[in-house]
This record gives C-alpha cells, structure tokens and sequence, in this order.
C-alpha cells in the first residue's frame, strides 16, 4: 500500500465499509475481497484539468478517465465551464466550444439537457440529480461569465463598470454555491466564435482581478489561468498575493533546445520562497494533436486559417483549393509574415483513407518527393479524403530529459490532461497509467511514493479535499490497484460513440490497471469496468 503522502509504502490491507475507509492493517477481513496481492493498492488519481463539463451529462462514467484509475476530476478549465448560461446564449456558447475546445456543436446540442439549469449552482444540481461515477468539481468560467452578462459583445468589447459589478455577483453566486474556482484563458491560442478571440481574452487584467475579488481572503477555492505570454509571471504573482487563495496556470511545457522551463522555475521557486503560491501545472505528455483540415486547432491562430473558422464547409474547402489562398497561407505558416514558421518536421500523416500507404510518412519527406510545399501536401491529402485525413502535429512538451526534470518538482502539478477536450485530435486522460509505467518504471525519473503523492495527496492538498488524496481511516474511500511491473495507458483508438455520432479518440483498454473504487463502490474489478458499480453512480459533486 502507498498512502498517497509521499511516505515508504507498507504491505497492509485496507478495509472499507459504507464508503469510508475504516481499517488499515494485516490480516484484515471482509465479507468482499478484492485482490491486491503483489500490487499497488494507492488512493484513487486526481485529474484537474479536464473538460468533462458536458460530458458529464451523457457518459457519467467519464470515460476513459474511470478506466485509468481518476476517481476524481475538476472541469470548467480555461475559462470555459457551460454555465452560467441564459436560453439564447446556448448557441454561441456551443459554437465558442467547438471552435477552441473541439466539442461537436450537434453533440453539445443533443447531449446536454440545456432546459434544466441556468445558474452555476443549477448546473451543478443538475449533474447531482442525475449522477456521476467519480467525484466531480467545477470552476465557475470566465468566458461563461462574460457571454452570460454581456451576450454577444462580450467577444467584441471591455465591460462598463455596471457590467463588471453584475458578473463579481456571478461569480459570488457560483462560490457560494459550490464552484471549485474560477478560470480564465489569456491564451493566444484560444479563439471561439467565427475565429475571434475567446471572452476571457477580451477582458484586460483590470477585469479579471474584479472578478476573483469574491474568492479573495476566503478558506476555499482556486484560481486557474492560461496567462499565454499576455500576463507576466510577476503579474500572477501579485495577483496571488492579493486574492490569498492558491493559483495553478496551464501549462510549463517543454520545447526541445529551447531551456525556457528552467528559467520559469526559477522565477517561481523564488517566489514560493516569498510566500508566493502559484502552481505550474506540467504534463507527462507530449503535446500530439491528431488535426485535420474541417477543424484544424493547430492552425487555427494562423491569420489565414482563422479567417476559415465559422464558415461553410464548402467555403473551406474552397478555399483550400484557391491557388491565392494557399499561397498566403504559406507565407503566413511558413514564417515569412512574421512569427514562427511551422515545425514541419513535427508533422507526418496520421490517417487517411484515400491514402492508407502514407500512414506515418512526414509531410516534410512527403513534399520533396512531390515538388510542393508541405502544405500543398496536407492540403492535396485532405481534399482527397473530403476533409477526413488526419495528421499528427508534436506542438510542444518534446524534450524528454526536461520533462524528467520537471515531474518531481516541489511547487508544480501534474495537469493538462485536457481530459474531455479535443475528443477527436487527442487523448491524454491516460496521463496516469502513462506516469507511472513510462515515467517512473521505465524512465526512474522519481520513486513510486513521490508519483502516487503528486498523483493523489498533493492535489487533494492545493483543492482543498481534505476528504481525499490519503488513505487513512475516515477517509473517503477512492482507490485504485494496479500492478506496478506493468501498467501502461494502452492503444489509442477512434469511437463514433457521443451523441449525434459524435467521434473521439479514447485509450479505453489500459494495461495494469486492476481494481478502483470511488466512494467505496467498486467500479473497475480485474481489470475491466464494472457495469453494476458504474451504474450505480458512485461519485459524489464536490462542492467547495
């Protein structure tokens, strides 16, 4: 056993009764044995950055984190929870989340019982009415809140002094009534509606010290950002500083040869020092988007491609087929109207139906047998396969050996898993099992112990889930066992299994992972999920 504390694990077993851990010790017994021997038994992972805000409504079992040993997530990320809503703001809202988060817009339109709430604390009863198979806590969005009290011009202007008031109520309303905190999005990368950039993005910093204004001095909630290079880290700091509660940004990755990580920490270790807390969140994974041409995320900040965003398949495809067209966007992705040029040598060809024999071939390679440009090459592909070929694209978190150097930190979390986001480019929920067979197994970049704490206690820890994270008599009982000689994430694999045939990737067969409970309620069981236990609904809605 690993009691998620960071301490030497012991050999014991744990024994749980109307969903509280009640006993730890040898030779226990019980009326239901669930075996754990030569495995791992830890508390169940902690997932806090997920995107499960709709998904909660059609697949309660928020797979495929449930398979990975996650017994508890926290959504509403980036800004972008679905509350608070008002009836004609849906729309826009679906639209904003199809553009930056990769959410089908008939998906969203068909999954999610929009009548039933409209508040923030109404859409987390809602998901309390129905129930949920892990634990689950939400931010209040900023976004959310711009288009609930400003509508449409919430993406076009900054907010009156009135309007600014009308949303520090909004927000008070969703931490009183159970908001995990609030997030918000500077991100660069971020753009919702007809390509523009997000609410959150036209807010100036100004706007967002107003609106963590009700979680200032207070015992509970957390402040989460994407300060994409607009706020600097100095202006995070001085927020934390004012507000008093802790803050965590997405997200330090790694860009190989370019040591910037290091300089980051730095900053921030000598913050800590002054009584500074701010959490970098860090990923175990690279950043591997599996694109293609009808929603292509990975061009979308592309002046060219987002001039495409929200319009007509056919303008698009028309688009791609313009001659002018293509020559612009080159020089725009090929670095010669400013900025950084694609790394093309980071994108191959993923899957095509037209063309299955170029298959994991570098569209760079691929260009300098056809005479073009690597564009051309993703473009040609993709008008062959209506739009359907997919292509992978490495942005980020490629340098190994800075990876391994971040993990163990003191003073980051693990985060980014974007569980619930991006369905059909990418699938990082895994990020658990991959920790701890990629990382710790094979790599050693930390003993067991410290993963399970970084896991598990640390997280309960900074979100204030003093129920969880631990395994202790008293505590609730989230666990998970797993054998530590072979657990893995597993293949990745296409499903058309959301509403209105809505398709996703999703790593859904895990390796190692044998047993996990949430609330005492057995929804994994050798090794594969547990139908009664997942029906049941175990989870419970954390409110701060």
């Amino acid at each position: 056993m690993v009691d998620g504390t960071g301490v030497p694990g012991q050999v014991a077993d744990v024994a749980v009764s109307g969903g509280r851990i009640t006993e730890v010790g040898q030779g226990l017994i019980g009326h239901r044995v669930l075996d754990a021997t030569g495995q791992i038994v830890s508390p169940g992972f902690i997932d806090i950055h997920t995107h499960y805000d709709a998904q909660v409504f059609w697949d309660p079992a928020l797979t495929p984190s449930s398979f990975h040993g996650v017994t508890t997530v926290v959504a509403g990320n980036c800004g972008f929870s679905i509350a608070p809503i008002r009836p004609e703001g849906v729309e826009l809202l679906a639209r904003t989340l199809q553009h930056v988060e990769d959410m089908s817009f008939d998906t969203l339109a068909a999954g999610v019982p929009w009548d039933e709430f409209e508040t923030f604390p109404q859409y987390l009863d809602a998901i309390e009415r129905r129930g949920v198979a892990l634990n689950f806590a939400c931010y209040v969005g900023h976004t959310a809140v711009r288009l609930f009290v400003m509508g449409e011009e919430a993406y076009e202007r900054a907010a009156t002094a009135e309007e600014i008031a009308r949303m520090q109520s909004v927000v008070a309303e969703a931490m009183a009534g159970g908001a995990a905190g609030f997030a918000s999005s500077a991100s660069p990368t971020h753009n919702g509606d007809g390509g523009r950039p997000v609410p959150s993005r036209v807010a100036d910093l100004d706007e967002l010290r107003a609106l963590l204004q009700p979680l200032r001095g207070g015992s509970r909630g957390v402040v989460a950002l994407l300060p994409g290079g607009v706020f600097a880290n100095e202006e995070v700091f001085k927020l934390q500083r004012e507000i008093g509660r802790p803050f965590t940004w997405t997200a330090l990755l790694t860009v190989k040869g370019y040591p910037y990580h290091e300089k980051v920490m730095a900053e921030h270790d000598a913050a800590w020092a002054d009584g500074v807390e701010v959490w970098p969140q860090v990923s175990c994974r690279p950043l591997v988007f599996q694109m293609n041409l009808s929603e292509p995320f990975t061009l979308n900040m592309r002046p060219t491609f987002a001039a495409l965003m929200g319009k007509s398949r056919a303008d698009r495809l028309a688009a791609y087929r313009d001659s002018s067209w293509r020559d612009t966007a080159w020089a725009d992705v090929s670095g010669q109207q400013g900025g950084f040029p694609l790394n093309w040598a980071a994108i191959s060809v993923a899957e095509s139906g037209t063309h299955p024999e170029l298959a994991d071939r570098p569209v760079a390679m691929l260009a300098e047998e056809r005479g073009c440009t690597p564009l051309d090459v993703i473009l040609d592909i993709s008008l062959d396969d209506n739009l359907e070929a997919r292509f992978w694209s490495v942005l980020a978190n490629d340098d190994p050996e800075a990876i391994a150097w971040l993990l163990p930190r003191d003073n980051v979390l693990l985060g980014l898993a974007d569980s619930g986001a991006h369905v059909s480019q990418l699938c990082d929920a895994c990020f658990a099992t991959d920790l701890l067979g990629n990382w710790v197994r094979e790599r050693r970049v930390m003993p067991l112990e410290r993963a399970i704490h970084k896991l598990t206690g640390e997280p309960a820890q900074v979100y204030g889930l003093d129920d969880r994270g631990i395994i202790a008599v008293g505590r609730a009982a989230d666990l998970c066992v797993f054998d530590p000689e072979t657990v893995a994430p597993g293949p990745l694999r296409r499903l058309r299994d959301f509403p209105a045939n809505g398709e996703r990737l999703t790593a859904d067969a895990p390796v190692g992972m044998t047993h996990t409970l949430v609330n005492g309620v057995p929804i994994r069981v050798d090794g594969a999920p547990s139908d009664e236990g997942l029906a049941a609904r175990p989870g419970t809605v954390l409110r701060s």
